[in-house]
């Protein structure tokens, strides 16, 4: 199975690689177009030349089955474009773009081509967060904050808070009657936001600040008188009188423990399946981030 990879930053490097090379079956070829990037990885990961390209071209011209990715958000639009009118089944990395106009375009062109996209949301497959869909959701309360990071509205909301978005939406126990946003914006910097979604019997918050003085993120699931607490995706605590603390084992991978191996073995596993992946769940994300950034600026304004 050929498999591409392109754009080979962080993410690329410290989650997405380490799991493709150690799957078998996968012929995995890499593109970017710095060539000491290009170099050091495949030495470190012993790809011959021969599945190394510095650009798209050479790199469809390689016949892929399925691509990863990873480039910054600003190319998504050009290359996921590309690799759908191929008809390259593309897993990318969140957001599919900045504008919704393009990632309501990309979707409809993959389902035109018949084709597979899925959007990196990987907390979905995270085993601590995946468990908080089982357990009963009155209240959800999801924190993911940084430090000293104050960004403009829309690079924040959806290259981070997206994750806050999806998170929300995927726990949601029922239809949403009621969306609030409330947000800082100084110097055209946001600083905070807050989304509230509300519905028959539940209510769903979710936060980031970017002056908090912690990078953290905290996840809390509450009704029927019990509350699970997830920190940094790692650590569970349940309260049901008592609080009992669950810790990640020693040896569980990073990317696995985030989803990401989980989220790479099921797309691949459908691209074999010759499942067409739908993005059309995802890109509800994205349209709730738009209203989020809209809401936002209104009110700086």
């Amino acid at each position: 199975m050929k498999v591409g990879c392109i754009g080979l930053g962080d993410i690329a490097r410290k989650a997405y690689l380490p799991v493709l090379t150690a799957l078998p079956g996968i012929e995995l070829h890499l593109q970017t177009r710095t060539p000491a990037t290009l170099t050091g990885l495949a030495a470190d990961h012993r790809i011959p030349a021969r599945q190394c390209h510095a650009d798209l071209d050479s790199l469809l011209s390689a016949g892929l089955d399925a691509a990863f990715v990873h480039a910054a958000t600003l190319a998504h639009p050009e290359i996921v474009g590309r690799l759908l009118e191929a008809g390259v089944p593309t897993y990318v990395d969140k957001p599919l773009a900045y504008e919704l106009a393009d990632s309501e375009r990309l979707v409809a062109l993959a389902e035109e081509r018949r084709t597979g996209l899925a959007v990196g949301f990987n907390r979905r497959l995270a085993p601590s967060y995946a468990q908080c869909a089982d357990h009963p959701r009155d209240l959800i309360l999801l924190q993911k904050n940084r430090v000293g990071l104050p960004e403009e509205p829309r690079t924040l909301v959806l290259d981070d808070f997206i994750h806050v978005v999806d998170t929300l939406r995927f726990l949601l126990p029922g239809p949403v009657d009621s969306t609030i946003v409330r947000a800082r914006i100084v110097d055209g910097l946001m600083h905070h936001v807050v989304l509230q979604l509300s519905g028959d019997g539940f209510t769903a918050i979710g936060s980031m600040n970017r002056l908090s003085g912690s990078t953290e993120e905290i996840l809390e699931v509450s009704g029927q008188d019990s509350k699970r607490q997830v920190l940094n995706l790692a650590d569970v605590v349940d309260h049901k009188g008592q609080p009992s603390l669950r810790r990640r084992g020693d040896w569980v991978p990073v990317a696995r423990q985030r989803g990401i191996e989980q989220c790479v073995v099921s797309f691949l596993d459908a691209v074999r399946a010759d499942e067409v992946l739908s993005a059309r769940d995802a890109l509800e994300t994205h349209r709730l981030c738009e209203r989020v950034v809209r809401d936002a600026l209104e009110q700086a304004s």
